[in-house]
């Protein structure tokens, strides 16, 4: 008998949610026939069958979480040859999972702010890490324990990732927020596409000022601006927040941007989405004022410095030597990591943005 374990997903996940089984026991598989569904970081993953064979046992029901490199799946046959996936048998190793809790705490300092600002006690999370060093996943999966029991039902999927999310940039970001408005009455209409002029004028101001389109690592201290704008899309589902990524949207036709954005748009709300649609992202964009609020401090999600906001467009008096009339205004907002940007770099973002939209095409 030999054991199939869950194979490593990317991006350093630690561990997936089983959303559906695709076969049973004693079912008879091929080489790469989807064996089942996981979903981890809002994406729902296809695992095909490393091998073919027979299925003595499933080591795992749907809804459980399972850590990347677990056995799911007992085969009767021998090995056979890997085509990719992770297969193997378990030796002692796989079931060591911390030092002794004598031993001195191993973890970052950002690992311990996280810990702090979830009122986890570092000293009682076993650690994953090397040298059995405590990680933030390990911190947020006793942080899952705890708050699952206390409102009374676990969080999965999409809000767990979510949940997840929101701790992490709580605990490391430092941020700050500018607002200020963009007369749009020189374009504006009912039929007008705003996301899609949001894009651009995103575009051109971090062209303008390419410190907000960066990443920064708070343990070393490296702020690295990024070549290409990859835009996040906040996308409100029935599941959660789903952020998916538009590619180079500063060297990209307006309507190839369009169209790419409503397919990932869709993909998430239809959760079709894949884990590539959505990695590493350089600065986001929430349009929510497409259902309510003008304004927002909205949260930056790291490796990213900023995060853009756009409210409910409303209409204001503006008056000038010649007369007044009523224009319609579009609420904007940035809010940003401190830690690497400075309140003039954000305020000139923001003010390039707005020269960019107030433009009539």
């Amino acid at each position: 008998m030999s054991l199939f374990a869950l194979p490593d997903l990317g991006e350093g996940l630690q561990e997936a949610e089983i959303v559906a089984w695709h076969v049973a026991e004693g079912d008879r598989v091929v080489a790469e026939q989807p064996l089942l569904s996981v979903e981890t970081e809002k994406a729902v993953v296809e695992i095909p069958s490393p091998r073919a064979g027979r299925i003595v046992r499933l080591l795992a029901r749907s809804g459980d979480r399972v850590r990347v490199g677990s056995p799911i799946v007992a085969f009767d046959e021998a090995p056979h040859a890997d085509t990719g996936a992770i297969v193997g048998d378990l030796g002692p190793q796989a079931s060591r999972t911390a030092t002794s809790s004598a031993a001195p705490v191993m973890a970052a300092p950002n690992v311990r702010a996280m810990a702090r600002e979830l009122g986890v006690d570092i000293a009682q999370v076993a650690g994953s890490g090397p040298g059995g060093a405590v990680t933030r996943a390990d911190v947020a999966r006793v942080f899952e324990a705890k708050a699952g029991a206390s409102l009374g039902g676990e969080l999965k999927g999409v809000r767990r990732s979510m949940a997840l999310n929101m701790a992490r940039a709580h605990a490391e970001v430092v941020p700050a927020t500018v607002w200020d408005e963009a007369d749009i009455q020189p374009w504006w209409s009912r039929e007008a596409d705003v996301t899609g002029r949001l894009v651009r004028a995103i575009a051109v101001a971090c062209g303008a000022v390419p410190a907000l389109n960066a990443w920064f690592n708070g343990a070393t201290m490296i702020c690295r601006q990024k070549p290409q704008v990859d835009l996040g899309i906040a996308v409100d589902t029935e599941e959660g927040l789903v952020v998916p990524v538009l590619r180079d949207v500063g060297n990209r036709d307006a309507a190839v941007v369009r169209r790419e954005r409503n397919r990932l748009a869709q993909a998430a709300r239809n959760r079709t989405i894949t884990l590539a649609d959505m990695r590493h992202p350089t600065i986001t964009l929430s349009n929510f004022g497409m259902l309510a609020g003008r304004q927002a401090a909205l949260v930056v999600m790291p490796p990213q410095v900023a995060i853009v906001g756009a409210g409910r467009i409303f209409e204001q008096l503006v008056g000038d030597a010649t007369g007044s009339a009523f224009h319609h205004m579009l609420p904007l907002s940035i809010t940003f990591d401190h830690r690497a940007v400075t309140g003039g770099e954000a305020a000139r973002f923001l003010g390039a943005m707005i020269k960019d939209l107030q433009q009539p095409k």
